[in-house]
């Protein structure tokens, strides 16, 4: 069986993706999300809906080992109804289908804006565009180690306090 070449939308992610480390972003943003205009911020359309566009983001992520991907999702996504936003019910399961397994942290948009504006001030974001047309059904993806995890960081961290504790505490001679 051939593989399928990516189209121009993929390859943009990929080449784009491949430039990103710890504590970079990326968000796979629905169709009304904010252009932003800041040096940092690389853009991508994608002409495919929200659950595609995360499918492959996170496979091509998983491809590689210097980061993993700590995944939020915005809290008004639980909230919105169908009656509302005809056709949300199924995009929230099917959003929930191309998270390969992660666990998402689900914060209000506006913390998770907050979050990507402090994080463009140091750091690159990149979003992805999507078709899809439905209220607060963005994803956002914070970049984080792949071979180092915040409990490895938590003892690195005891272990260097410990040693700057046992050299300002000597025992009199």
């Amino acid at each position: 069986m051939l593989m399928e070449q990516p189209g121009p939308w993929q390859a943009a992610v990929d080449r784009q993706a491949g430039q990103l480390g710890y504590r970079n972003w990326i968000v796979i943003a629905e169709a009304s999300f904010p252009a932003h205009s800041r040096p940092g911020v690389r853009q991508v359309a994608a002409p495919v809906e929200v659950p595609e566009a995360v499918d492959y983001v996170l496979h091509a992520l998983e491809k590689t080992e210097n980061v993993r991907p700590r995944v939020y999702l915005t809290r008004e996504l639980r909230s919105v109804e169908n009656d509302f936003a005809p056709g949300i019910d199924e995009l929230r399961k099917r959003i929930h289908a191309s998270l390969h397994g992660h666990e998402p942290t689900e914060l209000d948009q506006q913390s998770l804006l907050t979050l990507l504006e402090d994080a463009n001030r140091s750091f690159d974001v990149l979003v992805i565009r999507t078709q899809s047309a439905l209220p607060y059904s963005s994803v956002f993806l914070e970049l984080q180690p792949g071979y180092w995890d915040a409990e490895s960081e938590t003892r690195l961290r005891d272990r260097i306090e410990q040693e700057r504790m046992q050299r300002l505490v000597r025992p009199f001679p």
